[in-house]
């Protein structure tokens, strides 16, 4: 069954003169999401730390859950029962799930890779399961997210084997056409494919393109950031943005450090996730525009600073870094406070980008943003490259 525009609308309001920066709405079937958007994960239909109405709160718009836990824990008679993931985490809000392929990687030692898809050992009870195409879209046509994910055929992004990486790539246009087949909600929900080919340009190239010509109403960009180095990453990115469709949301999976939001923005792309905010919380560690604080150093044991004096979310108008230093290796409030920060300056420097590119003023930005992070102006070679490719000279 064929996917159809009524579960996503995607127009672009506005666009940088200079770069390939845009701003767009995305109308899902459970809200409309402003873009560039950061994404927020919650593997099993719960944010570490944060609770639902916090998230609303937070002006998170849309979130991501894990297919391959979902179908484990609660699993999908649960869901069914539950009437679908909204429901049953309370969330009114638009969701995206993965199709569990990334697990290939995460999972690699439990995973046998075939044609057929993919059989893994539980490490929950350590059962045989078969994640097919066609079972990883019944899985997430149970969970209801409004965005889902084809099933594709994941490898490490700093493999060196060029036929296993060629075989991955084809492999994943040809799960995707099962994907599509097997899709049975298309004007509720929309199967997003996933260009692969790693760091390979002509095999990314060649995926991009096959997948331009099937009839789905945005795409993912895979494949990247595991591992590679940010000179590798880049390319790849703009390769990919280059080649897909203006019309459609494109969504770069795995990417959340603020220096690789800004440059990937000025590089085309219009959706993120990463774990990074609430898994950096838990070590402690609060998001500046400079990098992080690790709020265990004893340097804050007297500091009664706020983590950042100009952001405005609960935590930093109540609680100083000296409190969080005195909490953070013992009670679990600590992770929640650090981590309603670090989701409230996600959000923040998404909005204030899209502010800027609205106002015309989005290379001017980037390079404020890139002058604070880098004070001495030693800027990394591919920040120069990437940003110079668009236009932006830091030099």
């Amino acid at each position: 069954m064929k996917n159809t525009p009524k579960a996503l609308s995607f127009t672009v309001q506005s666009q940088c003169l200079k770069t390939r920066a845009r701003t767009g709405l995305m109308k899902l079937p459970h809200y409309t999401v402003k873009t560039p958007v950061f994404m927020p994960v919650g593997t099993q239909g719960t944010m570490k730390g944060i609770l639902p109405d916090q998230l609303e709160e937070l002006d998170c718009e849309i979130i991501l859950g894990n297919t391959y836990h979902l179908g484990n824990r609660p699993g999908v008679e649960v869901l069914k029962k539950a009437g679908g993931l909204h429901k049953f985490m309370g969330w009114n809000r638009a969701l995206l799930t993965d199709s569990g392929g990334f697990q290939m990687v995460s999972l690699l030692k439990l995973a046998e890779i075939t044609e057929e898809g993919v059989k893994f050992r539980s490490p929950y009870d350590n059962s045989e399961i078969m994640l097919t195409p066609e079972k990883s879209i019944e899985i997430q046509n149970c969970i209801g997210a409004d965005i889902i994910m084809q099933l594709d055929d994941v490898v490490q992004t700093t493999f060196q084997d060029y036929d296993r990486i060629k075989e991955a790539t084809e492999r994943t246009s040809r799960w995707l056409d099962r994907c599509l087949s097997a899709h049975q909600r298309p004007t509720e929900q929309n199967i997003f494919p996933i260009v692969q080919g790693l760091l390979n340009a002509d095999l990314r190239k060649q995926s991009a393109e096959e997948h331009m010509t099937k009839d789905v109403n945005g795409f993912a960009i895979g494949g990247l950031s595991g591992g590679e180095a940010k000179d590798d990453f880049w390319p790849m990115v703009s390769l990919s943005t280059g080649i897909l469709d203006n019309n459609r949301p494109r969504y770069l999976m795995g990417v959340g450090l603020a220096v690789d939001l800004v440059v990937c923005v000025a590089l085309g792309v219009d959706m993120f996730d990463c774990v990074f905010p609430t898994r950096t919380a838990r070590f402690g560690c609060a998001l500046i525009n400079k990098g992080q604080l690790n709020l265990k150093q004893k340097i804050y044991e007297t500091d009664l600073n706020p983590i950042d004096i100009d952001c405005l979310c609960e935590t930093c108008k109540r609680y100083t870094r000296a409190y969080l230093h005195c909490i953070v290796s013992s009670e679990t409030v600590a992770c929640h406070l650090i981590s309603v920060h670090n989701i409230h300056f996600q959000m923040r420097l998404m909005r204030t980008m899209r502010e800027n590119i609205e106002k015309g003023t989005f290379p001017e930005f980037v390079k404020q943003f890139m002058n604070e992070v880098y004070p001495q102006k030693t800027f990394p070679s591919w920040i120069i490259n990437s940003l110079s490719s668009v236009g932006i000279s830091l030099e």
